[in-house]
């Protein structure tokens, strides 16, 4: 099965947003940001800016024809600074120019006068000092400090993860042309057209219907373009409207690394209680999530935080509080995971501090407290068909694990016998993952689409999905092919646009395929009912008596003499309506937030990884020997497609607790905004042993064609790797910080703890 989309990148003939043809007479769009995290503006002089040649105008706050509120869940985000600024990055000004040197130049020249104050930079302050993005939640499951009463083993300890930069191949981008009678017309790179169609409506003062966004494809987007395309759309819609001629809006890396928000850093304090044959009683949490200077999508992060608040295991007593805390950093934003993986690590560190204290080895505390069907989680919502303990099993057979891990708890004891220790230490970790599916905002849980039958037999197909890199589009193709029962080839994906496909929910939440996917194939049965019928009048026999496949139709299990684009030419010229649209929402969710409990997913993933990792210990330097995987797929409809998802999330997840690291000087200003200074995971880091198998026979109610997501679920596997390092460099202080860079790591090892 040939996907169109990788020949073309293969090739180079993909076309993104800015390959597009731009004219001559239209405007660039660059903007000026905030030098300093926080303070009050006391002046801001554009004059000699504007003055520079090529510059057609320059828009501050009190330029907006609109709101200057781009805010999404809470209304607490202006587009341009008013008269203070919160971070690093803010906009304040945005320049126009005919050509972006222009632009550039003036945006130099453009002064600005702010009264600095201390930026919080913390989140346990900003939580001390009560700056919180909305009030605190807390989920909760039995009676926590009756259970760590009674408990033999109750182990106290704190993790920190950190940011992570997106690092998309293609940066923010938009491109906004003005049409007839005020409209606009924007090409925009982002996750969720709506949601930039609502925002854009919203600044230029226009109603929805007259602003149109289309989107053909992204050069990647993790999460970093789901709210966070919002602003730059504003910026590029507003020099059309205001110019009525087309406008480009194109951050550079350095602008885009500065200026846009990342995987929300957390802090976080755990109690986790035992009985004495290591069976989990009770688990009690905080986590402190730097949500940055406005909340953006913190508050269902935070959320989704609380839903994994026991990662893949049973807990029955369960006290679990979450605060999103205001800083003067970006606002932090949704990046593959939304929340899981912070909830994830904290457990796993738990698990660790708990096999120190017990003597009780960590995989034997996994694999004896794995959810299993009939398990409550803390939000009231019982596992379902859960396939934690098979994917464990079946990792531990299939790699043959326990010899790999005996061959280096051998070693390692071998060390402690002898008093010398190796310079190069082996480590293992297991990583299982329960991950559930669906928006945790449960209105979101709904699509459309529109299928065209055209009367050559080729086929059109409009969903509210946006192709980034994961396939989804080819997905939904396949999915229209095999109920039609006609080749792939003969189907063609259109560009997801809000004028075909109104009020769409983000490509979002791993839900891509199982929404649009659904969506398109109800939209496919109306028409086949409407053929069967037109032929089943014809024969004078039953509708159900017809299929259609390999492009041709069967009565009763026998070939007719009608192919496909017959079938549909006949059925035109009898005024059978060739065109469909359908409308999926995703049954049986609910959740009452007064008592948060609820019903939030369709479904869970599970899965299990293994990792090894080999630590050089004079130099704190470390590499991934083995990558080892069994992932709960469901009945997978692209194996392929989905085996480079399972790859490309484990690697990233690695990267996020290794050496992606973020950092601010005490200013609040980013030191590791640059490609140069932001060091992410490349090919040669990643393991070359890294094997991939699927769960065998298993099929899920819950979605389409019995297959289960696999965007995010993946990524959580990349904490395993952070275990395996920390086991190799041979040390037994609690250290729970990610990441765990080499520089990091080297300090550890130079206080004496194993060299």
């Amino acid at each position: 099965m040939i996907n169109p989309d990788t020949t073309y990148h293969v090739m180079g003939l993909t076309r993104y947003v800015d390959d597009r043809d731009f004219p001559a007479r239209g405007l660039h769009c660059v903007v000026f940001f905030s030098p300093l995290a926080k303070g009050k503006i006391r002046d801001l002089d554009t004059s000699a800016a504007r003055n520079v040649p090529g510059v057609a105008f320059i828009l501050t706050a009190k330029d907006i024809p609109g709101e200057n509120q781009i805010g999404g869940i809470i209304q607490d985000e202006v587009l341009l600074a008013e008269d203070k600024v919160n971070f690093v990055g803010m906009p304040v000004a945005a320049v126009y120019a005919w050509t972006e040197e222009a632009a550039r130049q003036a945006v130099g020249r453009i002064k600005i006068d702010i009264a600095e104050e201390i930026p919080i930079l913390d989140p346990r302050e900003a939580y001390n000092r009560n700056e919180l993005i909305a009030p605190v939640r807390t989920f909760t499951l039995g009676d926590a400090e009756e259970a760590i009463a009674s408990a033999a083993y109750v182990v106290k300890g704190q993790a920190e993860s950190g940011a992570q930069e997106h690092f998309y191949l293609e940066g923010q981008v938009t491109v906004a042309t003005p049409s007839e009678e005020g409209n606009l017309h924007l090409s925009s790179g982002t996750q969720a057209p709506t949601s930039v169609q609502r925002c854009v409506a919203k600044v230029c003062g226009l109603a929805m219907n007259r602003v149109e966004v289309d989107v053909r494809r992204l050069g990647g987007a993790f999460g970093g373009k789901e709210v966070q395309a919002n602003t730059w759309a504003c910026f590029a819609a507003l020099g059309a409207q205001k110019a009525g001629v087309p406008c480009r809006m194109v951050l550079r890396r350095s602008d885009d690394m500065s200026a846009t928000g990342k995987r929300h850093p957390y802090s976080s304090d755990f109690t986790l209680a035992l009985d004495g044959q290591g069976k989990f009683l009770a688990f009690k949490v905080m986590y402190y999530q730097n949500a940055g200077a406005a909340a953006d999508l913190s508050t269902s992060v935070l959320e989704r935080t609380l839903f994994h608040a026991t990662a893949s295991y049973y807990v029955p007593n369960v006290h679990a509080t979450a605060a999103a805390c205001r800083t003067n950093i970006t606002p932090n934003t949704a990046f593959r995971g939304f929340g899981g993986p912070q909830a994830m690590f904290v457990f796993e560190a738990a698990i660790r501090e708990a096999s120190r204290i017990s003597g009780i080895c960590a995989e034997t505390l996994q694999r004896k407290n794995l959810i299993k069907t009939g398990d409550c989680f803390a939000y009231g919502m019982k596992a379902e068909n859960a396939q934690a303990q098979r994917c464990w099993d079946r990792a531990y057979a299939h790699y043959d694990l326990q010899k790999r891990m005996r061959a280096i708890d051998d070693a390692q004891k071998k060390e402690t016998c002898s008093g010398q220790v190796a310079r190069y230490g082996r480590g293992y970790a297991l990583m299982p993952v329960c991950f559930g599916i669906s928006f945790t905002t449960i209105f979101l849980n709904q699509a459309r689409a529109h299928v065209h039958v055209y009367t050559d037999g080729s086929v059109g197909v409009s969903t509210g999905a946006v192709e980034m890199g994961q396939g989804v589009n080819h997905k939904i193709r396949e999915l229209v092919a095999d109920s039609l029962g006609i080749a792939p080839g003969r189907v063609k994906l259109e560009s997801t646009n809000t004028t075909r496909v109104s009020n769409t929910s983000p490509t979002a939440a791993s839900s891509g395929s199982d929404l649009n996917g659904a969506a398109a194939r109800m939209a496919c049965e109306m028409i086949k009912e409407r053929l069967f019928k037109f032929k089943a009048d014809e024969y004078q026999c039953a509708s159900k008596d017809f299929s259609i496949r390999q492009g041709r139709l069967y009565r009763e299990g026998n070939a007719c003499e009608v192919c496909w684009a017959d079938l549909v030419n006949q059925a035109y010229c009898s005024r059978v309506q060739l065109s469909a649209e359908a409308h999926y929402a995703t049954p049986d969710l609910y959740f009452d937030k007064s008592v948060e409990k609820g019903r939030p997913f369709a479904y869970h993933t599970y899965g299990t990884a293994y990792f090894e990792a080999e630590v050089d210990r004079l130099l704190g330097t470390y590499s991934i020997k083995k990558a080892y995987v069994v992932h709960d797929l469901g009945r997978s409809i692209n194996p392929l497609i989905d085996l480079g998802q399972v790859e490309g999330g484990m690697v990233q997840g690695i990267g996020w607790l290794t050496m992606e690291e973020m950092r601010y000087d005490e200013t609040g200003r980013p030191l590791t905004a640059t490609a140069g200074t932001y060091k992410i995971p490349d090919i040669s880091f990643a393991s070359l042993d890294m094997k991939v198998q699927f769960l065998e026979d298993v099929y899920n109610d819950k979605a389409v064609k019995g297959s289960k997501a696999v965007g995010e679920p993946p990524f959580m596997y990349g904490i395993g790797a952070f275990f395996a390092i920390k086991m190799a460099a041979g040390y037994e202080k609690p250290f729970y910080f990610a990441p765990i860079t080499p520089e990091r790591l080297f300090g550890e090892l130079r206080e004496g703890l194993v060299v």
